[in-house]
Formats: structure tokens, C-alpha cells, sequence
């Protein structure tokens, strides 16, 4: 049985908006930056949006465990369990540290394995996305309030060749040797969970991502456009899973490389698959 419902995607989207007021409080001041165990950035901002999350999502489905990254970060995992959250309370801290305004807030859904709603929030830019079972969404968010909910969906596949969108801090030369068999006309460089919404909004149209990521950096992301008619692969062209623990050699939670596609053919590329 589902627990995704209008209410609890309200509740997400007021959640994440919280979020990203207290984050941009912190972006207008001078940003203190610590690093954790794996070298990655940390900010107050990380922390303080992750509280507000995990205090909503408390009051909105207490039974329902939550796998957040700082929390995961210092050893607080809950039991697997079928139907849980992932939280990503400031997806792109790298680009929050430089001030380019590609960061965002990601609170998903997962059941069974597979991110049945989401809301990816960019507080700088005032662009909120949410997906779930009725369907893919975005919102202008303007003084911390969202605006009228505007229906978005994958485009299909331009004339002139797909617009390709490359992760603006983790690029890898794979990424820069990706060659899917339709022919690409741009190529886009974007911060954080915001590539896979610009797909599901119809701004673009394939994300590969070679180098490594977690789940809270790509569920929420992930349920939108699924919502939006995309889709994300894995390298044998099966659906990206969720919930990943218990294997070995692994850490718990780690992705493999994908494939976010607004079509099945962006999938394949010369040489193969992932």
C-alpha cells in the first residue's frame, strides 16, 4: 500500500521550500565550510535544511524511516525497509560554496525500490519541481511562497539533435566520450539534481553520469522525471533501483553509473551501453 498522496506532496514542497529559505539565509553571509570523513564540503546550511526536513516529514508520515546524507554521514541509517525517504538537503554544496546558484533542496519517496515522488527545490533560482503518481509539476517560488503549479513533460526528441547536459563539478572523461547514436546539437553544463528536471521540463534532453553519486542525490530527481514520461537507466537499460545495501566492496546507498533520458533511445551511444 502507498503512502504517496496530495497531502504528502504539499507537505514536501512546503518542507522544501522551509528548506531553502534557511539555505539562502546562509548563501547571503560569509559560508563556513568543513569537510567530512570522505573529503566531501559540508555547510551550515547542509545541516540546518536537513533538521527542517527530518522535523517535517516526522509530522507527515512518523512511521516512515528517513535515509538523510549528513545523518547517514555520522552513522545515523534506519533499518531497510520497502517504503522509505532519501533527503538531500542541499544537492550541489560545491556550487552553494561558489555562489553560482546550482544547488538544490531533494526530498523523495521510495517504494519498492522505486522513487514514486519527489520535489527538487532551487532556492537562488526560485524554480521548484515535484513529481509523483498524478503527474510532473513546476512552481516558481517567489518570497518563499509557490506560485501556480504548471503540468511539464518530456519533449520529443528536436529536429536538430538532443541537448546533453554534464555535471558542472564531477565531469569525467567517459562523460566527455559519451556518444549516444542520435545526434547531439548542444552540449549544457549544470550544477546538481537541476539536470534531470530541465529534461523532465522539456529543456533538454540526455544526462550521463559516469562518475560516482548516491541515491539522495538522484531519487528525487529521478521521480520527477519518471513522472514527466523520462526515464533512468542502468548500463543494461533496466530501471535504476533504489534501497541499495549489503553489497560487497560497495557502501550502502552508492549509484552506479546511469543514463536520464527523456527517451529510451538517448539510452544507447556507440560503443555499446554504460
Amino acid at each position: 500500500m502507498t503512502i504517496a498522496s496530495p497531502r504528502l506532496l504539499d507537505g514536501l514542497i512546503a518542507a522544501s521550500i522551509e528548506a531553502g529559505r534557511i539555505i539562502l539565509d546562509i548563501y547571503s553571509r560569509p559560508i563556513d565550510v568543513s569537510f567530512k570523513a570522505d573529503a566531501s564540503p559540508v555547510t551550515e546550511a547542509d545541516r540546518l535544511a536537513e533538521a527542517v526536513l527530518l522535523a517535517a516529514l516526522g509530522r507527515l508520515a512518523p512511521d516512515t524511516p528517513v535515509v538523510a546524507e549528513e545523518s547517514v554521514s555520522v552513522g545515523r541509517v534506519p533499518p531497510a525497509a520497502d517504503c522509505f525517504f532519501l533527503v538531500d538537503p542541499l544537492d550541489g554544496t560545491k556550487e552553494f560554496i561558489h555562489r553560482n546558484g546550482d544547488f538544490t533542496v531533494n526530498v523523495a519517496l521510495v517504494e519498492q525500490g522505486v522513487p514514486v515522488m519527489g520535489v527538487v527545490y532551487a532556492p537562488a533560482v526560485g524554480r521548484l519541481f515535484a513529481g509523483g503518481p498524478g503527474g510532473a509539476w513546476e512552481m516558481a517560488v517567489e518570497k518563499h511562497a509557490p506560485g501556480e503549479r504548471r503540468p511539464i513533460h518530456v519533449r520529443e526528441l528536436p529536429d536538430e539533435g538532443a541537448t546533453l547536459l554534464v555535471s558542472r563539478s564531477h565531469a569525467t572523461p567517459a562523460t566527455d566520450a559519451f556518444r549516444p547514436t542520435v545526434v547531439v546539437a548542444e552540449r549544457r553544463v549544470v550544477g546538481s539534481s537541476l539536470k534531470f528536471c530541465l529534461i523532465a521540463a522539456g529543456e533538454a534532453d540526455v544526462y550521463p553520469r559516469f562518475g560516482p553519486t548516491m541515491e539522495w542525490d538522484t531519487a528525487a530527481g529521478d521521480a520527477v522525471l519518471r513522472a514527466a514520461g523520462g526515464v533512468v537507466t542502468l548500463s543494461d537499460g533496466t530501471l535504476f533501483p533504489y534501497g541499495k545495501r549489503g553489497r560487497p566492496g560497495l557502501a550502502d546507498f552508492a549509484n552506479p553509473s546511469f543514463i536520464a533520458a527523456s527517451d529510451r533511445r538517448l539510452v544507447a551511444f556507440h560503443g555499446g551501453q554504460v
